[in-house]
């Protein structure tokens, strides 16, 4: 749990063709009114995009939102490109439409959280902020 008094900084993304952001919008929406600084990279972005701008703007977590079906690819890229890029401390989480089945597979991977539809973002923030620690 955080005890700095700098806030969690969340980066929210929707990777690939996925064209629907409604969710991914009032997720943000709900961070920021929670006290987190959120940045939204916007629709269409690649894997590369949202690493490059998790790294640029210091982030603490990358929130990916998918509703294409392209899960078992773009978690892994992206936590492979955190990877690479020696930035694996940033803790990926996520939501959509996800199979029941894949979750396990992708938190193996090491994507930390899975919100299926319904979530509400009370719980999704009260993740964060239960989960992201932040540097001393």
């Amino acid at each position: 749990m955080s005890t700095n008094s700098s806030p969690i900084r969340v980066l929210i993304a929707k990777a690939g063709l996925d064209g629907h952001d409604r969710g991914a919008k009032v997720v943000a929406r709900a961070l920021r009114d929670a006290g987190m600084e959120v940045i939204y990279t916007g629709l269409h972005q690649t894997p590369e995009m949202i690493v490059r701008s998790a790294i640029q703007e210091d982030v603490h977590c990358i929130g990916l939102s998918i509703l294409s079906g392209a899960h078992m690819t773009l978690f892994p890229e992206i936590i492979n490109l955190l990877k690479q890029e020696k930035s694996s401390d940033i803790t990926v989480f996520g939501g959509g439409i996800i199979p029941k089945d894949d979750i396990a597979k992708l938190e193996k991977l090491g994507v930390k959280k899975v919100f299926l539809p319904g979530a509400s973002t009370t719980e999704i923030v009260e993740w964060i902020r239960g989960n992201i620690s932040l540097p001393s």
